[in-house]
């Protein structure tokens, strides 16, 4: 059980601690700095308990219930593998957490920076741990995300913008891909849950699907690793701070997709699709990021390119599927973690000290920073697979899977050739890493003086070279056990027997690596004069850019094609993009339903009812009246159209549906009065608005009315034909009987949205909140042009004080006979408040057993408040009332997911519901339900969505009667001074 609950910490923590920091004031950057370590070393301290757990293949396991029948649950899972990995995630995030302190500056937002990376941290844990594929797929896109917020931190820079949204474009359209291979593997191997999947892989690669499978997984696998063709989004995200580069490269992100290939290469490996494309395309990022890397001047830019290469080596050892190759995949995991780390730290230590990246520029820092240049040599050196260094033991593994027989190919036969040939330009990048920075005379053009950090900015790239030294000489005795838990997990009973000895003999992969460091070695000194002054790779290499083709790409997808669409098919009319939308409805509906008898009447109108026909004769000739008045007089249609919507409601009431009705007369009042306060910023209608130039005015009337008379009556002989199905088993009638007995209420509808259909309705108010933060958005920065906003009335500019006036003289002004013919109402609205809200109350307290609930209660609760702004002055209103929609927004949300999740620590699936009768005294047995709890978050969304979208277009309404007001002024004021210069230019005139 203890274990179990150590799986739940891993995976919320990070979250927890990053809520925590993004709440912490900016400047609190020692406080920062120990919640986010604390978060890193509770995660550590998590690990230790579950190590003996792990190490000899076992697995512990964490299960919650989530959707059961459809074989989805909230599984955290962690084996050998896992655990290695996670061990990266927390050790090496806990050496970033406390470079970063020294890195970024004071004038950085530093509690968002650790905010993203605990987040960031938490994603990458949780796609380790998840024990659910479909979960997996869902913490893989977190990373991206978090990712994406990272590389821009410095969004100022438009570099970082572009950077993160490169990045988030490819991994995101592959994490698209990744889920609907984990849709079709699931549903091959006959369960979504790993270790179901991990044991189907006879059965998978049998499957008729295996090839879409392989082909979608793989996608999503190389954009995430970035392997050729997708490599180019890594280069470009070194935009992002330093730190964020470290922790990226070595153990997140890109560390995922050869996570996801060696995990999975028991099930869909050992097919000859499987090595020509893993093992070819692993093998050619090899070569090009290294050949690449080579001529990059930039030491963040030659670094991305190493991890391109090496990437393209774990890779192409998975692809090879042998459990030689699959060994050496998982060490080279945890060696380039290291030794990556620390020389990105490296960099940003140059950069942060020196004020440049480029390697042109800087010379001799041995001299200056001879610590800083210790540790980066060596670091440098594991890269280039230097004896007695970790880096040299995993690239010997790989020499020698590399030269072994797979299948005879001549891909295969071609391996160990293009493995030297790449670890040749491997040591050329790190001796240019080397020798160009630290050796030479110093540097005499630097934007900084050079000198060592400060003492704690060095100690995790201290901590990081220690380590690299100590696996390269005692291999077996510091990383041993945990290689062979990780290799356990991965393979099982397929384990082969390898030696983490330092000497093997005089075998092919000691040739192999003793050639490609003489070589490597040769190539540099021959190819460094060039090397100075080149700007980029030659001949075709400089011509592979995988950005532009991807520019160019985006370009055709978000500007030329949809302008080639919009030419054929577009307006600049929103008319005439609704009739498109009408059209391709009715097209589909249509479509669907043609020959469908189930839809045919079984019984026809037996009893005519003379009152509803009158009262839909009202709601039609309102319509019409709608309809027609909408071209002369928008506000007599907007009040005919609230007729309409008034008859609507009535129908539900009359029809039995009195929840349908009283959501459909709050709803009424809303819509009204914001449709109403948005009236004035439409054009006036003082002359005949121009139709499509294609299409006449009056044809165009003609071919609306007959498209909404179809439309119009297809829905109604729909409904009515449902309407008319014959007593029979419905759906309706199980939700009618288990209402009270499952949701512990009466109100089947309500207990249907907050019991039943639960997870849909916070889908919903999660959805209405986003609706309502971006019209706020959108209406901050919406400032109307003069002739397209109606001039208001003079009354409506009495109401407003003098822009000058300061408010303690706006009682000074002269009471208007209009102040007075406004005070009436305003009185009667502020004494109407307090009504409005028992009434919310009412409607939201009865909702559960009568009609009512959380959504009716909030509408009527914001019209309470809608009430005040329409009364009074926006800013008398919100002088006497603090509402703050938008914490409004995040408690009902806060609300509705936690009463879900409180599920979760009874044993039951997300958004289990309880419901009993508790006993109070003096009042006896009532009815108590989780599902209130649920609906008052419901309450709390609707009520701040709605306000806010109120408050947004009152302020604008105040802003534009402001903007009319002082252009009025500002037009007095001119015209009064024009006239006083040319009575002083006249008078000139005379005197001379």
């Amino acid at each position: 059980m203890l274990g179990q609950n150590l799986l739940l910490l891993l995976a919320v923590l990070p979250f927890l601690g990053a809520i925590l920091a993004v709440t912490m004031p900016v400047g609190a950057r020692n406080a920062e700095v120990l919640l986010a370590g604390g978060v890193m070393v509770a995660g550590l301290l998590g690990l230790a308990p579950l190590a003996g757990e792990v190490a000899d293949g076992g697995v512990v396991a964490r299960s919650i219930e989530w959707a059961p029948s459809l074989g989805l649950d909230m599984t955290l899972r962690l084996d050998g593998f896992s655990w290695l990995m996670l061990l990266l995630v927390y050790g090496i995030g806990l050496m970033v957490v406390i470079y970063a302190r020294y890195y970024l500056s004071p004038d950085d937002p530093v509690p968002r920076f650790y905010g993203f990376l605990l987040a960031f941290a938490g994603a990458m844990a949780g796609m380790l741990m998840a024990g659910n594929i479909i979960l997996m797929v869902v913490f893989w896109e977190l990373t991206s995300l978090f990712s994406f917020l990272l590389i821009g931190y410095w969004h100022q820079n438009g570099a970082a913008r572009e950077g993160a949204r490169t990045a988030l474009i490819v991994t995101g359209a592959g994490g698209l891909c990744l889920l609907m291979a984990m849709v079709l593997l699931g549903h091959a191997a006959g369960s979504y849950h790993l270790d179901d999947v991990l044991r189907a892989g006879d059965r998978v690669r049998a499957h008729p699907w295996y090839g879409w499978i392989l082909g979608l997984f793989l996608i999503g696998a190389f954009t995430k690793s970035a392997q050729f063709p997708f490599h180019f989004w890594l280069p470009n995200a070194m935009a992002a701070p330093t730190p964020v580069s470290a922790y990226l490269h070595s153990a997140t992100m890109v560390k995922a997709g050869v996570f996801l290939l060696v995990r999975f290469s028991p099930v869909l490996g050992g097919t000859s699709a499987w090595f020509w494309v893993v093992a070819g395309t692993g093998m050619a990022t090899l070569l090009l990021g290294a050949v690449i890397a080579t001529w990059r001047n930039d030491l963040k830019g030659l670094l991305a390119y190493s991890t391109i290469s090496h990437l393209g080596l774990i890779t192409a050892l998975a692809g090879m599927g042998s459990g030689g190759a699959i060994v050496a995949a998982i060490f080279h995991i945890m060696n380039h973690a290291v030794f990556k780390a620390s020389l990105f730290m490296a960099a940003g230590i140059i950069d942060h000290e020196t004020g440049t990246r480029d390697m042109r520029r800087l010379s001799g820092l041995r001299h200056s920073m001879p610590r800083t240049a210790a540790l980066a040599i060596v670091a440098a050196a594991a890269m280039a697979g230097v004896p007695l260094l970790n880096g040299f033991l995993s690239k010997e593994m790989f020499f020698a899977e590399a030269a072994d027989w797979h299948n005879g190919t001549w891909l295969d036969n071609a391996l160990p050739y293009i493995a030297t040939l790449a670890s040749v330009f491997s040591v050329a990048y790190s001796l240019r890493f080397i020798v160009s920075v630290f050796f030479g005379p110093p540097a005499t053009d630097l934007p900084k003086e050079p000198h060592e950090p400060p003492t704690w900015m060095r100690r995790p790239v201290e901590l990081l070279v220690a380590i690299v030294l100590l696996v390269g000489l005692w291999p077996a005795a510091m990383i041993g056990t945990v290689l062979h838990g990780g290799v356990l997990a991965v393979l099982g009973e397929s384990t082969p027997y390898y030696s983490l000895a330092l000497w093997h003999g005089f075998n092919v992969a000691l040739m192999m690596s003793l050639t490609a460091l003489v070589l490597g070695t040769a190539v540099y000194f021959v190819m460094a004069p060039r090397l100075s002054r080149a700007n980029e790779a030659p001949g075709i290499l400089s011509r592979i850019r995988g950005q532009q083709i991807f520019d160019r790409l985006m370009l055709a997808v978000t500007r030329r094609w949809p302008a080639q669409l919009y030419r054929i098919l577009g307006s600049p009319r929103l008319q005439v993009q609704l009739r498109l939308i009408v059209l391709l409805s009715l097209g589909a509906t249509a479509a669907t339903l043609w020959g469908f008898a189930g839809l045919v009447p079984r019984e026809w109108l037996q009893s005519f009812d003379a009152t509803f026909a009158l009262l839909w004769m009202a709601g039609i000739a309102c319509a019409i009246g709608a309809a027609v008045q909408a071209k002369y007089h928008r506000f007599a249609a907007l009040a005919l159209l609230g007729g309409a919507g008034l008859v609507t409601a009535m129908t539900f009431a009359w029809l039995s549906a009195p929840d349908l009705a009283v959501t459909q007369i709050l709803v009424e009042i809303m819509t009204t009065v914001l449709l109403l306060l948005g009236l004035r910023w439409l054009p006036k209608r003082l002359q005949e608005i121009p139709g499509d130039a294609r299409l006449p005015a009056r044809r165009r009337r003609a071919i609306d009315l007959v498209i909404a008379s179809i439309c119009g009556a297809g829905v109604a002989a729909i409904a009515f034909a449902v309407m008319t199905v014959p007593p029979g088993p419905t759906i309706g009638d199980w939700f009618r009987r288990n209402a009270y007995a499952e949701g512990g209420g009466t109100n089947a509808v309500n207990v249907i949205l907050v019991d039943f259909r639960a997870f849909d309705t916070l889908g919903e108010i999660t959805v209405l909140g986003i609706v309502a933060l971006t019209c706020y958005a959108l209406l901050r920065r919406f400032r109307p042009a003069p002739e397209s906003v109606a001039l208001p009335s003079q009354q409506t500019f009495n109401e407003l004080p003098p822009l000058n006036c300061p408010r303690e003289r706006e009682a000074e002004r002269e009471p208007t006979r209009h102040d007075l013919m406004m005070l009436i109402p305003s009185v009667i609205m502020q004494w109407m408040f307090p009504l409005t809200v028992a009434l919310a109350m009412y409607l939201f307290l009865r909702g559960h057993d009568l009609p009512g609930g959380g959504f009716a209660g909030g509408v009527g609760f914001a019209i309470g408040l809608l009430l005040q702004y329409l009364a009074t002055d926006v800013r008398f209103v919100e002088s006497r009332i603090t509402i703050l929609p938008v914490r409004w927004i995040g408690l009902g949300l806060v609300i509705a997911v936690g009463t879900g999740m409180g599920s979760f620590l009874f044993g039951y699936p997300f958004m289990t519901a309880h419901a009993q009768y508790v006993t109070l005294p003096l009042i006896g047995q009532v009815p108590a339900a989780t599902a209130l709890i649920f609906d008052l978050g419901v309450f709390a969304t609707v009520v701040g969505a709605t306000v806010l979208i109120q408050i947004a277009i009152a302020h604008q309404s105040l802003r534009s009667a402001r903007l009319r007001a002082r252009e009025s002024a500002d037009g007095a004021d001119a015209r009064e001074e024009r006239e006083h210069r040319q009575e002083e230019q006249q008078q000139q005139q005379e005197g001379v």
